[in-house]
C-alpha cells in the first residue's frame, strides 16, 4: 500500500491496466450477432436510427447507452458505426442505434440479414495511463500533501490555505437540512486537504456531497470538479448541486451526448447552443451533413471558444472520472476535487481528476458495499479491485461516517447496521413512516414487513454456461410479485434482484410468459443484478438467491458486501427467496437466517398459508471481520492493520469492539491466510484478523520472499524473534498492487511473536504465499 516514488506507483499500475484492457476488449469484441432484422426510422435531428432486437445472452460485458456498435450487412458490402440510444428492459423490446453523422448509402429498403458487433474503445484505459504518466513525471500536478499521501506517506496536515469562515448553520438552498453527522462531515471536509466520507445505505450522501460542494465554492471561491465512476451517479449529484443555485456544467463524452438524461439541459453541448451563431451553424450542419470549408473552420473555432467560456465561468464542472481526461476539460486546473462513489472506481480511475491540479480532495463512498468491477480475475487478485478510498483507510486516514439512514423500515436496517456498521446507524424514519396500511399482502407479521421464503429447488447452469438459474425460485418470485400487484403495489415500486445474470434473464422471461396478470405490469417491474442495484432503492424488493447445491458452495453470495447491498435496497418491505439449509452453511448467511428465525420470519409453505420453517439451522459461530477494509474499526492505525498480515502475530489492541484476543502457539502453516482470503477455517482461529483493515486483494498473489521475510523474523542463532517493528521493510510484495513497501511506524512499542517452520520457510522461499 506504499510506494517508493511515483515511478514505482506507475510501474505497479500500468501492467494491471493493460491486462484489464485486454480482458475488456476480448469480452466486448466477442459479442457478435448475425441475421439481425432491422427497422429504420429518422430521428428528430434527421439522423437515421436502426431498431433491432438482440438475443438475450447473459454475458459479463453489457451493452450500455452511449456504447458504439457496428452495423453491417452479412456480406460486408455496407457497414456503419452508431451510438446506442436505449437498451431494452424487456424481452422483445428493441434496441435503438443512432448512426454517425455523415453515414452514406444506408440500405433503408433492407430489413433482413444484418450483423451487429460491439466496438471496443480504449479511451478510458488511455486516460488512466495518461494520468499515471502525469503523476510520475509531474510532482506539481497536485499538492505535495496529496502527492505524498497517495504514495503512502501521510504528512502532518498544515493549513496552507487562507482561513475558511463557515456559517453557523451548514445548509444549502433548496436542499434538505443536514443532521449532525452530515454537518460534521461537511465541516471536516472543508477544513481538510484530504477527507473521506463514508455513506452507508440511505444516509443521504448525495445531499451531503451537494451541500459540501456548495460551501466549498463559497468558502474557497475556487472552481470545483465533481466526478463519479458512473454517469448515473454524476447525473444525480449534478441535479442536487444545480438546485443550490450554483452555475453547473455537465460534461458528457461525445458518445453519451445522444442519450437522454434528467440534467441534459446543463450539459456542455446543449448550453453551447445558447450562442446564436454556433446554433445556426450546428443546424446547418445537421441539415446538409457538411459545411463549406470556411463555415467548417468557423464552426470549429467558435465551438472551442464557447466551450472554454462556459467551462471557465462555471462554479462546478461535473463529469465521470474518465470524463475528467477529456481534452475539453484538460486546459483547466481544479484545486478542489470531489469524487462520489469513489469505492466503485479503481484507483487509476480516481487519479484522472486528481492530477488536474488538486489541492483539496474529498472521496465519498462506502467500502462496506460493492467495490469496483474488474473483468480480469488475475488483475482483481493483484489489487486493482481495491479502491483508493480503501487504501487510504489502510494507511490510517479516518473516514467520517454518516450515521442516520432515511431509507429503510427500522426492522430492515437492523441486521446491516449491527453486522456491517457496529450498530452505529440510527433510523431517521419510524415504523409508521414505512408501513403501507392500504396494501393487502400476507406478511407473517405486519409490523415487520420482511421474511425469508425457504425453497428447495435445484440450481442449474444457464444457457451461457457461466451463470446459474433456479426455476423453482423463479416460480416463487412470480407468485410473490403477482400477490404484491394484486395487493395494490404498483409495478414501479417493486424491484427484483439476484446475483446471477442467468436468473435475471429467466425471471424476466418467466414472469412475462406465465404471470396471471397483464404482461405490461410485469414489464414495468425492474429486474436486475444485485450489483446493478447498488445506489438504487425500491419500495419493495424481492431477492432470488439461486444457489442450491450440497457441495459446490454459494458463489457470489459469499461476498459480505454483496449481501449488504441486497439487504439495503428496500424501503417498505423485503422478501428473500432461497434454500435456507444450503445458505446456512456460510457463517454470515447463517447469522442472517437466525435473525429471521428469531423474529418468526423464516417461512415455509404456500404464500397464502405461510408458517414458520422447521429447517434445522447450524449453531452460530462468531463472525470475524465480515466487512472489507476498515469496515469495523475505522480508528485502527497503520501499524495495527499491517500487524495482522503476519502469521502468528499477537493481537494487543485494546480499543476493539469486544476486546482483543491474543494468538499463541499457532502453527504459521495453518494460518498463512489470516484475512480469510482463501481458507474459511483460518479466520475463525485468527483473532488478529479482526483488527484487519486490509482487503485480501491487497495481499495476493505473492507475499514476501524468504530473504525479505527472514531479517525481521529471526535473531542471531535462529531462535524466534520477539521484537518491535523498529525497522521497516525495504521491499514489499513481489507482484501486484501490494508491491509497495510497508515501512511501518517506528518506536511503536508493538511486540509481535513471530514463529517459523521449515515447511513455511520453504514455501516462502518460492515467493508464493498462496
Amino acid at each position: 500500500i506504499r510506494y517508493d516514488d511515483a515511478y514505482h506507483y506507475q510501474r505497479i499500475f500500468l501492467p494491471l491496466i493493460k491486462q484489464e484492457a485486454d480482458t475488456d476488449r476480448k469480452l466486448k469484441e466477442s459479442q457478435v450477432y448475425e441475421h439481425v432484422m432491422v427497422r429504420w426510422d429518422t430521428g428528430l435531428n434527421k439522423r437515421q436510427i436502426a431498431y433491432f432486437v438482440l438475443p438475450r445472452v447473459d454475458v459479463d460485458a453489457k451493452i450500455m447507452p452511449g456504447d458504439e456498435l457496428r452495423l453491417s450487412t452479412l456480406d460486408r458490402t455496407w457497414d456503419a458505426v452508431g451510438n446506442v440510444l436505449k437498451v431494452p428492459d424487456n424481452i422483445g423490446d428493441e434496441l435503438s442505434l443512432q448512426l454517425k453523422l455523415g453515414t452514406k448509402n444506408i440500405p433503408l429498403d433492407t430489413s433482413n440479414g444484418f450483423r451487429v458487433e460491439c466496438v471496443w474503445k480504449s479511451t478510458s484505459f488511455d486516460r488512466m495511463r495518461n494520468a499515471l504518466t502525469t503523476f510520475a513525471i509531474d510532482s506539481n500536478c497536485m499538492s505535495h500533501y496529496i502527492y505524498s499521501t497517495l504514495l503512502g506517506y501521510p504528512m502532518r496536515e498544515t493549513n496552507t490555505n487562507r482561513p475558511v469562515v463557515l456559517p453557523r448553520r451548514i445548509t444549502a438552498p433548496n436542499l434538505p437540512e443536514l443532521n449532525s453527522s452530515q454537518v460534521s462531515a461537511v465541516r471536516i471536509a472543508i477544513g481538510s486537504q484530504i477527507s473521506l466520507i463514508q455513506g452507508p445505505p440511505g444516509t443521504g450522501k448525495t445531499v451531503t456531497s451537494a451541500t459540501l460542494v456548495y460551501h466549498l465554492v463559497k468558502a474557497t471561491r475556487a472552481k470545483v470538479l465533481v466526478c463519479a465512476p458512473s454517469n448515473i451517479a454524476v447525473d444525480q449529484l449534478t441535479e442536487k448541486i444545480h438546485k443550490t443555485g450554483l452555475k453547473v456544467v455537465r460534461v458528457y463524452s461525445k458518445s453519451r451526448e445522444v442519450v437522454e438524461s434528467t440534467v441534459q439541459f446543463l450539459s456542455l453541448h446543449l448550453q453551447m447552443l445558447g450562442n446564436a451563431e454556433l446554433n445556426k451553424l450546428q443546424k446547418l450542419k445537421g441539415e446538409t451533413g457538411e459545411l463549406s470549408d470556411k463555415d467548417e473552420r468557423r464552426y470549429r473555432s467558435l465551438r472551442v471558444q464557447v466551450e472554454q467560456e462556459l467551462l471557465s465561468s462555471a462554479d462546478v464542472v461535473c463529469t465521470t472520472c474518465v470524463g475528467a481526461g477529456d481534452p475539453r476539460i484538460g486546459k483547466l486546473k481544479f484545486r478542489v476535487v470531489l469524487i462520489d462513489e469513489s469505492t466503485q472506481a479503481i484507483e487509476p480511475e480516481c487519479l484522472i481528476p486528481i492530477v488536474m491540479g488538486c489541492k483539496q480532495l474529498v472521496l465519498v463512498g462506502d467500502h462496506c458495499q460493492l467495490g469496483p468491477v474488474v473483468m480480469s480475475k488475475d488483475v482483481a487478485a493483484a489489487g486493482l479491485s481495491s479502491s483508493m478510498f480503501e487504501r487510504l483507510i489502510a494507511l490510517g486516514l479516518r473516514a467520517h461516517r454518516l450515521q442516520v439512514q432515511y431509507r429503510m423500515h427500522p426492522i430492515l436496517s437492523a441486521f446491516s447496521s449491527n453486522i456491517f456498521y457496529e450498530g452505529s446507524l440510527q433510523n431517521g424514519v419510524s415504523p409508521v413512516d414505512r408501513i403501507m396500511s392500504e396494501m393487502e399482502f400476507p406478511w407473517p407479521n405486519i409490523e415487520k414487513p420482511m421474511f425469508f421464503f425457504n425453497t428447495c429447488g435445484s440450481e442449474e447452469l444457464a444457457g451461457s454456461g457461466t451463470s446459474f438459474l433456479n426455476r423453482a425460485e423463479a416460480q416463487t418470485v412470480e407468485k410473490i410479485t403477482t400477490q404484491l400487484l394484486k395487493g395494490g403495489v404498483k409495478p414501479e415500486q417493486i424491484g427484483i434482484i439476484t446475483p446471477y445474470e442467468g436468473q435475471r434473464s429467466f425471471l424476466v422471461q418467466h414472469m412475462q410468459s406465465t404471470g396471471s396478470l397483464p404482461i405490461k405490469l410485469y414489464q414495468a417491474i425492474e429486474v436486475a443484478s444485485v450489483d446493478a442495484f447498488q445506489g438504487r432503492e425500491k419500495d419493495f424488493v424481492i431477492m432470488s438467491c439461486v444457489r442450491s447445491n450440497e457441495h459446490q458452495g454459494i458463489g457470489f453470495l459469499k461476498d459480505p458486501r454483496r449481501l449488504n447491498v441486497a439487504l439495503t435496497r428496500a424501503k417498505y418491505g423485503l422478501i428473500i427467496v432461497g434454500n435456507a439449509k444450503i445458505l446456512a452453511k456460510q457463517p454470515l448467511w447463517n447469522h442472517l437466517l437466525h435473525h429471521f428465525a428469531e423474529s418468526g420470519l423464516l417461512m415455509d409453505g404456500p404464500l397464502t398459508r405461510l408458517h414458520p420453517s422447521t429447517v434445522d439451522l447450524p449453531k452460530l459461530k462468531r463472525l470475524h471481520n465480515p466487512t472489507p477494509v476498515g469496515g469495523r474499526y475505522l480508528e485502527s492505525t497503520l501499524l495495527e492493520a499491517h500487524s495482522a498480515l503476519m502469521p502468528g502475530v499477537e493481537s494487543r489492541r485494546h480499543n476493539m469492539v469486544g476486546g482483543g484476543h491474543p494468538l499463541a502457539h499457532i502453527d504459521p502453516m495453518t494460518l498463512h491466510d489470516p484475512v480469510h482470503a482463501f481458507y474459511p477455517d483460518a479466520i475463525r482461529r485468527a483473532a488478529a484478523a479482526t483488527n484487519m483493515q486490509m482487503p485480501a486483494c491487497l495481499l495476493i498473489p505473492n507475499m514476501l520472499t524468504q530473504e525479505q521475510f527472514m531479517p525481521w523474523m529471526m535473531v542471531p542463532g535462529g531462535r524466534q524473534a520477539d521484537r518491535g517493528y523498529s525497522q521497516g521493510m525495504s521491499q514489499g510484495m513481489s507482484q501486484g498492487l501490494s508491491q509497495a513497501s510497508y515501512n511501518l511506524s517506528q518506536n511503536s512499542g508493538y511486540m509481535g511473536n513471530l514463529s517459523q517452520g521449515s515447511d513455511y520457510s520453504a514455501q516462502m522461499s518460492q515467493g508464493d504465499y498462496m
